[in-house]
């Protein structure tokens, strides 16, 4: 076999389209006929590169690129064919976006309607030394239209462009996070393979351990032929420290399977339970002595169990590993680009690394976006975390007619074979929202009685494909879901819940209120880092509702829902640089109330998935690393909670209460000490809690009498800390909100020092200073600080690193509104003093 890259010599020419009304959509004038393109790639990315069309994420530029999703594109390229005797030369497409006629020297090849497919054309006949080849895209918003109108009209969610019509990655026709720019392009890609007698046409390993930690690999192997020659199947399997096994078949079918065991072979876990050991898979298919082709991944020993089942307190869904109960600490992960053939292998390991370096041990790949380069498993593999995959279906109904079924059921089983070897996939759901769209949002109302609206492919096709392809997977139909009654997907004691009532409607402290047993989706926004937003925002004043702004705020009522967010808590902002802290903070504070109560009942609550991880463009969002990769003040919030060992104080019914969270693997033995000290730092009363928690499990223990009964609350705290918590982290608990906290005025001292990383800032607090924030990205876009949201007593020092090699001006870096605290915030005036 041999395979040549069709990547050089690409031209896109574009044509005018028609809009929804039928009016003429003109190609602009200035586009030339021919404009050189990239593969992969998408229109929008060829014409920004050309120069063309303004950057969409700037400003309001998006607006003035609407005219591409209603214009026809051709992509045409001539490549040279050196025959090399194969019985068989096949066009091999992985991924074109999304209605395309593919033709070669003027022949049709093929149709395709689906982004989240490969596609495989037998092209030998017509084949010559000089080729052509040529892909037509229909303009995708016509496409999707056109489609509607053949398999009628589904509900979907709020006024959005009918996504669910077309096979195509949703987010692009515009979401609450994201621009609308829905592309068109060979964003995967396309190659010329020649091959003869047969070739792997699928390889699925599927790894079982038994109890006496003996590991068996049994291969499933599809053969694609030629004819009925015998073909014989290799399969080596490589242990870290280099020992091998092997197995061999020899078969005249389009199918076989070959097994193996492994005696002890190491475990694969997620982050924080252990080594992440890789096994690397080979499997090579031969005939007469001669390879034909070849298969290889890494993969991994474990076993993954989602345990759904009745008890005292309604229905559990809890991950188990190996046998030991995963406390997930998680991420909803969004395509990290609206154009994701932009995203390179080290984009991918990088945002993998920041969801390892929380603390999480999952991440769930929505399903309004697409099934995942390899690149994005693969940095799972390494680091540990745990991936929730979604099929590509979101809140919506789905047509269930031939011609949506048939493209469906292709990508379901191409991506279930191909996903099946990485030891990070735990958990295939059947989409996002749409089994409680269809019963809670009123689809279910504008649907004729019997109407097909997709739920036979999460009750039906999905669990058959994966039963038949990847037996022993776990999968659940959609995300919220009622193991027992899906009618009801949103019940907090039974199964996973997705919880939006705050950012939608409340204060964020009613996240307290109910104990759910797994939390998939909650969140709170706020901007992006200064360095990520502000170079994509060209108002002349920038503010929150300045144009450009409001652009990236694509939630409805968006900056309502943030101020509401810090209405009874934080003062209210009185410019612009105080809205940036007040958001940033209100968002970690928000999220922070959450996962702490959430822990705080594990394991009865088994876990969360923040909404979401990561941005595709600068925005005002609900991510924790923005679209440049920085990560916001939640981001800090987040790895001292995901820590292994944490204290939290948290309300009970007896008052506040000491949880003592243990999700080590070693029990903690130690002494906590919670004083009730004054702002200035005087302990009024204390207590010494001795501790002995079990691994994976946590102690709660209601506080003494005299430390829940402060004289003035308004000038009285509590601390929790023990000098064997993870980083020697503490708990704080706050009588009253910071608006009735009499804040003294933030009394800083600070010392920069150079380091070989950049600076050392050294900040002393000689009053209580709260949250404590250094927004370094605003002098060096490239810095990188080590720690936010740091509180300390009076007396107290911090060292915030600085990785930077720019040349810093100390007076900046330790003033606002580069130094924040909320204590800036009741005294704007106040500013540090430097050594």
């Amino acid at each position: 076999m041999s395979s040549m890259a069709i990547s050089q010599g690409w031209t896109l020419t574009l044509r005018s389209g028609r809009g929804p009304d039928g009016t003429a959509v003109a190609v602009p004038d200035g586009i030339p006929d021919h404009v050189p393109a990239e593969v992969p790639g998408c229109v929008h990315t060829d014409l920004l590169a050309a120069g063309l069309i303004p950057d969409p994420y700037v400003g309001c530029n998006e607006q003035q690129v609407q005219w591409i999703g209603e214009t026809d594109a051709r992509y045409r390229t001539s490549f040279a064919f050196v025959d090399e005797g194969h019985e068989r030369v096949d066009l091999v497409a992985e991924g074109l976006d999304t209605a395309a006629t593919v033709s070669l020297n003027g022949a049709v090849v093929g149709r395709t309607k689906n982004q989240h497919r490969t596609y495989r054309f037998d092209v030998r006949a017509l084949l010559s030394p000089g080729n052509q080849l040529v892909v037509d895209l229909d303009a995708p918003l016509r496409a999707a239209r056109e489609s509607e109108q053949r398999i009628g009209v589904k509900p979907l969610v709020g006024d959005a462009l009918p996504y669910n019509a077309l096979r195509k990655m949703a987010s692009n026709f515009g979401w609450d996070w994201g621009p609308t720019l829905t592309t068109a392009g060979i964003w995967r890609p396309i190659r010329l393979q020649q091959w003869s007698t047969a070739r792997l046409a699928s390889v699925v390993p599927t790894v079982t351990v038994d109890e006496r930690g003996r590991g068996r690999v049994t291969l499933s192997v599809d053969l694609e032929r030629t004819g009925e020659q015998d073909v014989t199947l290799d399969a080596l399997l490589t242990a870290p420290d280099g020992t091998t096994t092997s197995a061999t078949a020899t078969t005249t079918h389009d199918a076989a399977e070959l097994s193996f065991t492994v005696d002890e072979p190491e475990l694969w876990w997620p982050r924080g339970h252990g080594e992440q050991p890789l096994y690397r898979l080979v499997v090579r298919a031969s005939a007469g002595g001669v390879e034909l082709d070849a298969w290889s991944h890494d993969m991994g020993f474990r076993t993954v169990e989602v345990r759904v089942e009745p008890d005292e307190h309604g229905t559990s869904f809890e991950f188990h590993v190996n046998g030991e109960f995963v406390w997930v600490k998680g991420a909803n992960w969004i395509p990290g680009d609206c154009f994701p053939s932009r995203m390179t292998p080290q984009d991918y390991e990088r945002a993998v690394q920041g969801a390892a370096d929380a603390g999480m041990n999952l991440l769930r790949a929505w399903g309004g976006g697409i099934y995942e380069s390899d690149d994005f498993y693969d940095a799972c593999n390494r680091q540990g975390i745990l991936v929730w995959q979604d099929f590509q279906f979101a809140c919506a109904c789905y047509s269930e007619a031939p011609e949506m079924w048939q493209e469906v059921e292709a990508e379901a089983r191409e991506h279930v074979a191909r996903l099946a070897a990485n030891p990070s996939l735990a958990l295939w759901s059947g989409g996002n929202e749409n089994i409680e769209g269809y019963y809670t949002w009123g689809f279910k109302e504008r649907l004729a009685q019997g109407e097909g609206w997709g739920g036979r492919y999460y009750d039906e096709l999905f669990p058959a494909i994966i039963d038949e392809i990847d037996p022993g997977r776990a999968y659940i139909p959609s995300s919220p879901w009622s193991p027992n009654d899906e009618s009801h997907p949103t019940l907090p004691d039974h199964g996973p819940v997705h919880s939006w009532k705050v950012w939608f409607s409340v204060d964020y402290l009613e996240y307290r209120s109910a104990i759910p047993r797994f939390v998939a989706e909650f969140g709170f926004q706020a901007p992006a880092n200064h360095a990520t937003l502000m170079p994509a925002i060209h108002d002349e004043h920038p503010a929150p509702e300045s144009p450009g702004m409001l652009n990236h705020q694509k939630a409805i009522d968006g900056n309502l829902k943030l101020e509401r967010g810090w209405v009874g808590h934080v003062p209210t902002p009185a410019g612009f640089d105080d809205w940036y802290f007040t958001t940033q903070l209100d968002q970690a504070r928000a999220i922070s109330c959450a996962v702490s109560h959430y822990r705080s009942h594990a394991p009865r609550n088994a876990g969360y998935i923040v909404w979401q991880l990561n941005d595709c463009w600068p925005a005002i969002s609900w991510a924790v690393i923005d679209s440049g990769g920085r990560r916001k003040p939640l981001w800090y919030a987040l790895r001292r909670l995901n820590a292994p060992r944490v204290l939290l104080l948290q309300p009970r019914e007896g008052g506040v209460a000491l949880i003592v969270s243990n999700d080590s693997a070693q029990p903690w033995c130690d002494t906590v000490e919670v004083r009730r000290t004054n702002l200035a730092g005087e302990t009024l009363a204390s207590e010494q809690v001795a501790i002995d928690v079990a691994p994976r499990s946590g102690a709660t223990t209601v506080l003494a009498s005299p430390l829940q009964a402060p004289v003035d609350a308004s000038q009285e705290l509590l601390v929790a800390s023990c000098s064997s918590a993870s980083d020697a982290g503490r708990a704080w608990w706050w009588f009253v909100e910071d608006l009735d906290l009499r804040f003294l005025a933030p009394s800083l001292r600070t010392d920069v020092r150079r380091s070989e990383q950049g600076y050392g800032v050294v900040v002393t607090a000689d009053a209580l200073v709260k949250d404590l924030v250094l927004s370094v990205d605003r002098l060096d876009p490239s810095a990188i600080v080590s720690d936010q949201l740091v509180t300390l007593l009076p007396g107290e020092s911090y060292t915030f690193s600085v990785t930077s090699t720019a040349d810093l001006d100390p007076a900046a870096l330790t003033s606002p509104p580069v130094l924040m605290s909320v204590n800036h915030r009741a005294h704007p005036r106040s500013e540090a003093v430097s050594a």
